[in-house]
This record gives structure tokens, C-alpha cells and sequence, in this order.
């Protein structure tokens, strides 16, 4: 039996009927999760919907989850040797794929593709000895945060001067056309109390500020904290025991397919936060990639009951207000922003977890706000993916398909709304326009006295 990194049990039950009949003879529960497609193609279609970024650019069914998940279930039939994750086949097929969630909201059968090129990227690194420096670059990113911003002057003489640029696409693979984002000398959480704030009376609710928020754009996790006091809500920052760096959800980690580091990171995140899920406290995220990994990629990391626990508390900042207002609980003064246009981008994940409904009740709160969401698949970056020098022109591809030019011709003064850290880097780097987080709207909105 395969010694698999990621638990698959949930799929033990499949393969019951004719549909998996082609269900490997390798790989048990994990050959089952490919088994999962049946070959409907509805990953090589090109209407609405995220599924299949890569297709929709290449035309090329080499690059769908279809056949991806054909290739995988030949290398689980011993079709391409005896050491298949390491081969040119699977490489080539999962080469691509961004891990944007589309094919388990949109495909029939719900393949999770993401999560099979997490366990197929795991078992390369374990029979190569590991990772190559980069994918450990990126991946460690959550514990090389707080350092980061000391390489600032760096990263300016770098779009500086190009030909350094080019140096570190030479011996880092990271594309030279790319911006890097400036680190913070001191990040959120940092100059912030371990007390809740707000007033005792208001209801309690967790933040959960993550990497990105924390080192990066810290405005951004601000934003949050002041919108959650104008509602009157009572705010918990989520921490780890004191003297322990910050929490990471991990998804860095399992992207680069470590599962093990991204397992001990999950088991942090779910110590520090079972006590408030316990207490029926909502968890609030702000970065999709994120918050969501608690709903979903957890329960592949054998948790156990805490975990569920957690994911049943966790909440997108867009998702819990909502519910608030269709619960007649939200008293968010807001008033009229300079700018009445807005126009909204989705994360892939905002997208597969059905997330965007609750953008549109939320800037709908916002008075005389016109909004209009952006009809798009993955906008390229994703994570990682647009960083990697291989993968620049695919993933400048990805956001021509419709995200930049719609945000090219917007009006100069129209919002540009995205909540994907990545998401507001592509759009940067490809449409020169600045974006910014749903919370830093509503800020912008409240109606505060003087």
C-alpha cells in the first residue's frame, strides 16, 4: 500500500459502482480521489467560471484537470515505472495546474485537483530528498517574514537596476518582470495589546491576522480591527502561547507540497483557536487562501475532531457580516465614498467556497457604491505561480483573459476591490492599478463622529 502524506479516508467509501471502475490498483484511498473523474471535460470548457485557468490559455487538454487526473491514475497503474512522481509525465501534467479550487466547486464529480498535486508533489520531494531552494524559499516565506523588511533596500535597488533582477531569475528562478513586495519594520500584531479590545458589552468575535495582513499589509488588518469596533463587536487577536512566532495557517507549506511542516503549522493554528470555536465564537479571516484552508485542506491533514471544531467557526471578514446583517445583528454606520464605482475581482477560492454572494451584500451596505464583479477565472498570480520565471508568461496570459483589461478600462477614479494578496500583485504588476482589501472599503466608509 502507497504511504501517502495526506489523509484520504474520506474517499475509502468510493469506488462502489460503475464510475470507478477504472479506479487505480495503487495508491488506495488516494488512487480513489483521482478515480473521482470520469472524463466529462467540463474542464475543458471556456465559459463562465475559474475551471481550467491553464486550459482556458493554452487550448491544450494536456493542460485541464482531466487530463491530469488520467495521467495520475496511469502513473498509479505502474503505466510510467516504478518511480512515476518523479518522471516527465506527471511533472508535465501537474506543471501547471495553480491549485485555484475551481475543479472541486465546478466539475461534476468534484475533483479536487489541488489537493492531488499537493500528495503528488509530496511524493516527488520524498523520493528526489526534497525540495528544490526556491519552492523551500517560498515555502518558509511565514517564518522569513519578519526579517524581510531589513531587505527592502534590496528589493529597490533591484527594480532599480534590472540586470539584478535578471541575477536572481538566474540563480533563484524568480522571474526578473516581477515586483517584490516591501516587508514592514514591525509587523500588526506587534503593537498590538494581547487584551480584546472594544467595549466589554460588545459581542465577541476572533481575528485571525494572517501573514500577509500581519508583515505586509498591515493597513489592511487595521482596517478590519476599526470596521469590527464600529459595529461594536469585541475583538480577540488570534495568537499562539506568548513568546511563539505567529500563527500561520500553512498554506505556503502545503502549496509546495511540505506537508509536514504545513501539518505542524495547522496544529498550531488549531491549538491556539479550538478554545474560541468552543465558545461558539465566529473566527474571522481576511486573505481567502488563508481563512479557507481552515474549512478545507485541514480535514486532509488528520487533525482530528478539533479541527472540525474550527472550521466550523471560521468565517471570510465578507461572510460574517453578512450573516450578521441577515441576522439583524450589524449596526455599521457607513456613509458615501468620494468614489461611487467599484470594480470587484474574486479569489479563486472566494469563488469555489461561494463566497463572492456575501462580497456583493456587504458593498451593497455601502451607500450609492455601483459595483460591478468581474467576470474571470484565476488572475494568474496564484500564490507562487506568478513568481516562478517559468510560469511569468502563463500566468500574465491567465490575467489577459479578462481581469486586466476590464481593470485597464475602468475609470481612473473606480475602487479596484480584491481580496487575494496575490490577486492585488497581478493586478500591479499587469494593469499598473492599485487595489485594495473589501475592509479597507468599509473603512473608508464609516461614518465616525467629527
Amino acid at each position: 500500500m502507497m504511504d501517502t502524506q495526506l489523509d484520504w479516508s474520506p474517499y475509502d467509501s468510493y469506488g462502489l459502482g460503475d464510475a470507478f471502475a477504472a479506479t487505480p490498483s495503487a495508491g488506495g484511498a488516494f488512487g480513489k480521489a483521482a478515480a473521482v473523474c470520469i472524463g466529462n471535460r467540463q474542464c475543458q470548457r471556456t465559459g463562465n467560471g475559474v475551471m481550467c485557468p491553464s486550459f482556458r490559455v493554452t487550448d491544450d487538454p494536456a493542460h485541464s484537470t482531466q487530463h491530469r487526473a488520467a495521467t495520475l491514475k496511469a502513473a498509479l497503474n505502474g503505466e510510467y515505472g516504478p518511480q512515476p512522481f518523479i518522471g516527465p509525465e506527471l511533472e508535465a501534467a501537474m506543471d501547471l495546474c495553480v491549485g485555484c479550487k475551481g475543479c472541486k466547486r465546478e466539475c461534476p464529480n468534484g475533483v479536487d485537483m489541488a489537493l492531488l498535486r499537493v500528495e503528488s508533489l509530496a511524493q516527488r520531494w520524498a523520493q528526489l530528498g526534497g525540495p528544490p531552494g526556491r519552492e523551500r524559499l517560498l515555502a518558509n516565506l511565514p517564518r522569513l517574514a519578519p526579517w524581510l523588511g531589513r531587505l527592502n533596500w534590496l528589493i529597490r535597488l533591484r527594480r532599480r537596476f534590472p540586470v539584478l533582477a535578471r541575477l536572481g531569475e538566474r540563480w533563484l528562478g524568480i522571474a526578473a518582470q516581477r515586483s517584490l513586495p516591501e516587508g514592514r519594520a514591525s509587523s500588526f500584531l506587534n503593537g498590538q495589546s494581547r487584551e480584546p479590545l472594544g467595549l466589554p458589552q460588545g459581542r465577541a468575535v476572533v481575528l485571525l491576522v494572517d501573514t500577509f495582513s500581519n508583515h505586509f499589509e498591515p493597513a489592511n488588518a487595521q482596517a478590519a480591527v476599526d470596521v469590527l469596533l464600529a459595529a461594536g463587536y469585541r475583538i480577540h487577536l488570534a495568537r499562539p502561547t506568548e513568546g511563539q512566532r505567529p500563527l500561520c495557517c500553512g498554506r505556503t507549506y502545503l502549496s509546495n507540497g511540505l506537508v509536514a511542516q504545513a501539518r505542524a503549522e495547522a496544529e498550531r493554528m488549531i491549538a491556539a483557536l479550538v478554545d474560541y470555536a468552543e465558545r461558539g465564537l465566529p473566527i474571522i479571516g481576511l486573505e481567502p487562501s488563508c481563512l479557507l484552508m481552515l474549512r478545507d485542506e485541514y480535514f486532509a491533514l488528520g487533525l482530528g475532531p478539533a479541527a472540525a471544531k474550527v472550521a466550523k467557526s471560521a468565517l471570510l471578514l465578507e461572510e460574517f457580516l453578512a450573516k450578521e446583517h441577515d441576522a439583524k445583528r450589524l449596526e455599521l454606520p457607513l456613509r458615501p465614498l468620494p468614489a461611487r464605482r467599484a470594480l470587484v475581482h474574486g479569489h479563486c477560492h472566494q469563488k469555489a467556497f461561494g463566497a463572492m454572494k456575501s462580497m456583493r451584500k456587504v458593498l451593497g451596505l455601502v451607500p450609492d457604491l455601483e459595483f460591478e464583479l468581474i467576470e474571470s477565472s484565476c488572475c494568474g498570480m496564484a500564490g507562487a505561480f506568478g513568481l516562478e520565471a517559468e510560469h511569468y508568461a502563463v500566468s500574465m496570459r491567465m490575467g489577459e483573459l479578462s481581469l486586466l483589461p476590464a481593470v485597464r478600462q475602468a475609470e481612473s477614479d473606480a475602487l479596484v476591490v480584491a481580496n487575494g494578496t496575490s490577486c492585488r500583485h497581478q493586478i500591479h504588476d499587469g494593469a499598473g492599478r492599485e487595489s485594495v482589501h473589501l475592509a479597507r472599503v468599509l473603512q473608508a466608509a464609516l461614518d465616525r463622529p467629527g
